[in-house]
């Protein structure tokens, strides 16, 4: 007789079959069934834990998105260019590891769905924290832009530009990305485009 799984295993299968659906087919695409019968559960497990399919969206980013609690984060966070620094490498190092989550996001935000709300408000911290980190550098003289708005849009151009590798991989003469290297190289690039002066 197969042992029972503890409960946290339970809403984990759930959750991790839920992100991957929802990834693959979209969340509207995806029904509760599909997902039961993906993480091989009861049906009934969903409302019982989640207490709905949108439920269980939103608890895929509260239990899976790294950002969602910023404040772990808040000592590494203190210096503008380390600290932006590493929120260059953990938002690539996410958007290229955990492909299902950044899919999401992106459908999501592309299509203007219903949920659209629910992701930004899991992003917009991040991206606040990414803001605070220019403006402070910038006062204190280490980094070198004009509009701190249109700052922060090229930072996060260039931290999700490799989201455009799977349509343009004949272009780009690469396939696979080494999420370690690509990060890296875009700190490099931000950073020589905010005129840190030491970019190794």
């Amino acid at each position: 007789m197969e042992q029972e799984q503890p409960e946290l295993d339970v809403k984990t299968r759930i959750l991790m079959s839920a992100k991957k659906l929802f990834a693959k087919q979209g969340f509207e695409g995806t029904s509760v069934r599909q997902i039961c019968d993906d993480a091989s559960v009861n049906i009934a497990l969903v409302s019982y834990h989640f207490g709905g399919k949108d439920k269980m969206f939103t608890a895929i980013f509260e239990q899976l998105f790294p950002g969602y609690d910023m404040d772990q984060y808040k000592e590494r966070m203190d210096e503008p260019v380390s600290g932006l620094a590493f929120a260059i490498h953990e938002i690539v190092k996410y958007t290229l590891i955990d492909t299902e989550l950044s899919d999401i996001v992106q459908q999501e935000l592309t299509m203007r769905t219903p949920r659209k709300e629910v992701v930004l408000s899991f992003l917009r911290p991040v991206w606040s924290t990414v803001k605070q980190l220019l403006d402070r550098g910038k006062s204190q003289g280490k980094f070198h832009f004009e509009s701190s708005g249109e700052a922060l849009l090229m930072v996060m151009g260039v931290c999700l530009s490799h989201k455009l590798m799977i349509n343009n991989e004949p272009l780009l003469g690469f396939k696979d990305a080494d999420p370690e290297l690509i990060s890296q190289q875009a700190i490099q690039f931000i950073f020589r485009g905010l005129g840190v002066e030491d970019t190794k």
